[in-house]
């Protein structure tokens, strides 16, 4: 067998259907075109429309198939809004990735009642919901990805973690109660850590020169995280090869958390 033919046995995308929340911008963007671009059918999932239709069609000129939903996912019935309009582009989605996520991060002192339950909705409560709208078609299929999209204040509180770092830390328990319903039929559900990465939802730190370089100085490699690092990691984890891991949380942090 040559090899493209083989990497194309391992790693190929065709024909399967994914989902990429947070997929207009960032590290979901970066994912949302990497799965597209091995095969997938892609419905790219976020608030702004603006940005929504930006992204598909820069995937549609890249001769990928992609879709947007344009969904609230800080509310229940603006997930289930949400899913209902996701399967009317492609279908059941045969993978899943929960990117979507709000950064409030006050000092404890100061976290609103709405800081938590709006970080606590999107963070944690819409991909629990949509992992159980669509999971159990993958299972009856006997197939399907979750992958959620995790952080570094998962495993370490700095720069007033707060409700955010507890919302992160959730969802990689979420995954883990996931995998042991799921896996058993072919559903596996996974996370990524990504160190800091240069996008959108980190203006406010990247923002600012010198903490961007003592950043950068924490990793092994010596620079900051960009969405591409990710679309490797991505391709795998939505891929046949990966269908014994499960459970797992893979950092993709240039050495960060080894620091």
């Amino acid at each position: 067998m040559t090899s493209p033919a083989y990497l194309s046995g391992l790693f190929s995308l065709d024909d399967r259907v994914a989902v990429v929340t947070g997929g207009s911008s960032g590290i979901g963007r970066g994912i949302a075109e990497a799965l597209a671009r091995a095969g997938a059918s892609v419905v790219v999932v976020a608030r702004g429309k603006e940005a929504l239709e930006a992204t598909t069609a820069q995937l549609t000129s890249l001769g990928c198939r992609a879709a947007w939903v344009s969904a609230d996912l800080g509310s229940r019935a603006g997930v289930r809004a949400a899913a209902d309009e996701i399967v009317k582009e492609f279908g059941e989605p045969d993978i899943l990735v929960n990117c979507a996520g709000i950064n409030l991060r006050p000092p404890m002192s100061e976290l609103t009642e709405h800081d938590w339950d709006l970080t606590l909705a999107v963070n944690l409560q819409a991909p629990h919901l949509l992992s159980q709208r669509f999971a159990p078609g993958m299972a009856e299929r006997g197939f399907g990805r979750i992958i959620h999209v995790s952080s570094q204040q998962a495993h370490r509180a700095f720069a007033h973690s707060g409700a955010y770092g507890v919302s992160k830390g959730a969802l990689e328990s979420l995954a883990r109660s996931q995998a042991e319903e799921w896996s058993p039929y072919g559903v596996t559900c996974n996370t990524l850590v990504p160190g800091f990465v240069l996008t959108p939802l980190n203006a406010r730190l990247s923002s600012d020169p010198d903490t961007v370089r003592a950043l950068a100085a924490r990793t092994f490699i010596g620079r900051n995280g960009l969405p591409e690092d990710f679309a490797g990691a991505a391709v795998f984890l939505a891929s046949r090869s990966s269908a014994y891991i499960t459970g797992q949380s893979l950092f993709i942090d240039g050495g960060f958390s080894s620091h």
